[in-house]
């Protein structure tokens, strides 16, 4: 089987019936699922580009033009790649690497200045592994003081940046404060697992919604979905659970 012969797009014709690739596994409908497809829902027009294997695995890429994708990230003509995913038994199969050759074609095919992607000095569980990117070219073109990097592959010399506000990475206020979005679909249950631990535990938190593209663009941090700041310093891009939770409040 080649493995470029069973990938599919999705489309707004499709977007209601393919399985989003995620490890969720539910005969019935998942919120964290459906959010996620109805934020996808507003973006395919936009550009944006969710490239799956053609069955219930976890083998997928997700981009969108650097104009449009909900990052604080600026550049002119670029894609931004949100995430590349191949999990258990799908892996080591060359799916991968077919994922990635479809974005650079795409790019290059719709005449962008390159590809662009949010990695880490030390590799952050929820970012695409840079590592992989590296192998195609990706070379970090910009990094804050807490040890993110942009990554990027240029095809024609320009390069990509972190938006200034998003160097901040500091807020006044010093409570938990955690900014999402519903592109993922595991945010949905964490957002909400989470709020009923701060109720329940009196814990002060701003759990703030990021719904719409000038918001994404304005974060005062690198953002790829997730972003937590506690005592007004910036924590992490990965999505966190209760327990993680837990203990950060309680060191």
């Amino acid at each position: 089987m080649s493995v470029d012969a069973d990938f599919v797009n999705l489309t707004p014709e499709n977007l209601a019936s393919e399985h989003l690739c995620c490890i969720i596994r539910t005969k019935k409908l998942h919120p964290g699922v459906e959010a996620k497809r109805q934020w996808l829902s507003d973006r395919l027009s936009e550009g944006h580009v969710f490239r799956k294997l053609n069955a219930k695995a976890t083998v997928f890429i997700e981009y969108a033009p650097l104009e449009t994708a909900w990052v604080p990230i600026v550049g002119d003509n670029y894609y931004y790649l949100y995430c590349l995913w191949t999990y258990g038994s799908f892996k080591g199969k060359g799916y991968g690497e077919a994922l990635m050759k479809y974005c650079l074609a795409d790019a290059k095919e719709k005449g962008k200045s390159g590809v662009c992607l949010l990695g880490a000095k030390k590799q952050k569980g929820w970012l695409a592994d840079q590592s992989f990117a590296k192998k195609f070219g990706f070379e970090v073109v910009d990094s804050t003081d807490d040890g993110y990097e942009l990554l990027a592959l240029s095809f024609d010399g320009t390069k990509p940046a972190f938006a200034p506000n998003a160097r901040k990475q500091e807020i006044e206020s010093e409570e938990l404060t955690i900014y999402y979005d519903m592109q993922c679909p595991y945010i949905y249950q964490n957002i909400e697992k989470i709020r009923e631990y701060c109720e329940s535990n009196d814990v002060p938190a701003s759990l703030i919604q990021v719904d719409s593209l000038q918001k994404a663009k304005e974060l005062p941090c690198v953002f790829n979905n997730w972003a937590v700041f506690y005592k007004g310093k910036f924590v992490t891009v990965n999505v966190l659970d209760v327990s993680y939770i837990k203990k950060m409040i309680e060191k």
